[in-house]
């Protein structure tokens, strides 16, 4: 498509990338399916093909959408060892495509968003997937921040305490109903912030259809994308995240009909638990308070998805069922602070 797409004005981005991006021809744009905060698209000029990440349209949640975050850890992360693509360009001038956006490299391969993609492959396949991807968060949580210039990417203390408030101020902004269990559950993780481990660099939405796998071999990683939510934190919480969305609950957000983290052929949560344990030599301390604060991370995106389809600002289809995770969630949050150790 060489017009002008929902959320991207493509003859503006043609004069960005006659600037920014040197060899880069006529572009054509897809909007690429997956996803339901940040939108993305395929560009290519029939030679070389990248991938653009902007907010959504009309954005309730700003804090939740920076580019420039995205970009830069990205970036840092290029030689490491973590699978990511490289970065290629960042605007932060709304008058190129009305929001700031950054660009990728296009990393070809296979993404795992429903069950039925793991139909595939047998069942040794879908646990050396699982364990792949265990393990590269292992290798994420293993790099010294200070190592690759990401030092001050977050604030090294305080930060399940600030999740805990960042993430109820986001609900008070995105909110379409009442939910006592919110509130509940917001109450009880502000009187429980236990002491945090070491900071380290934290994904923020570690998942299977967050990574793109290799198309001949599904335990091998190929990227891992959407960082928008990166910063420095305590690794707990990303585990804890990579757990939350091993429960059916989860299934409505991704549009229904069985995401692939919730598939009964994944390992158990006790079996990621360990698998990370022996791989990263942390102590997994402070999991039943992680886990409810991922249930509420979550909800609480579930309902911004949710507020932005009642506006009409969501584009592309599979919104109508994420409404319905909402309470679920909430209730599972509750139900992880009430059982110690439960995964």
């Amino acid at each position: 498509m060489t017009g002008t797409l929902t959320g991207l004005d493509l003859p503006r981005l043609q004069k960005f990338f006659d600037d920014q991006v040197p060899g880069a021809g006529q572009l054509r744009a897809e909007l690429l399916s997956g996803g339901r905060s940040n939108l993305t698209y395929l560009l290519t000029d029939g030679r070389c093909s990248w991938v653009l990440r902007r907010p959504p349209l009309g954005g309730l949640t700003p804090s939740a959408h920076d580019m420039g975050r995205e970009y830069r850890v990205v970036a840092a992360l290029r030689d490491t060892g973590v699978p990511v693509a490289h970065a290629v360009a960042q605007c932060d001038d709304p008058s190129v495509i009305g929001t700031p956006f950054a660009v990728v490299t296009y990393v070809s391969g296979r993404v795992l968003r429903t069950q039925a993609d793991l139909d595939a492959f047998g069942d040794a396949d879908v646990i050396r997937c699982a364990t792949a991807l265990i393990d590269t968060l292992v290798a994420l949580h293993a790099i010294d921040p200070n190592a690759i210039g990401l030092g001050d990417f977050g604030r090294a203390k305080g930060y399940l305490g600030r999740q805990v408030r960042r993430w109820y101020d986001q609900w008070t902004r995105v909110a379409t109903r009442d939910m006592p269990d919110i509130e509940t559950l917001h109450s009880r993780l502000a009187a429980s912030i236990p002491q945090e481990s070491e900071a380290r660099i934290v994904h923020g939405d570690f998942r299977v259809d967050n990574t793109i796998l290799d198309p001949a071999d599904i335990g091998t990683v190929r990227a891992v994308v959407d960082w928008e939510m990166a910063t420095l934190g305590d690794p707990m919480a990303d585990l804890a995240l990579h757990l939350v969305y091993r429960d059916p609950a989860f299934d409505p957000v991704l549009g229904g009909g069985g995401a692939a983290a919730t598939s009964p052929r994944m390992p158990a949560a006790d079996d990621l638990v360990q698998r990370y344990a022996v791989a990263s030599g942390r102590r997994v301390a402070n999991l039943p308070f992680a886990l409810a604060l991922g249930y509420f991370k979550i909800a609480v995106i579930a309902e911004g998805i949710h507020a932005r389809h009642l506006a009409g600002h969501t584009v592309g289809t599979g919104f109508d069922s994420v409404g319905e995770a909402v309470p679920a969630l909430a209730a599972a949050g509750l139900a992880a602070l009430r059982e110690p150790g439960s995964c």
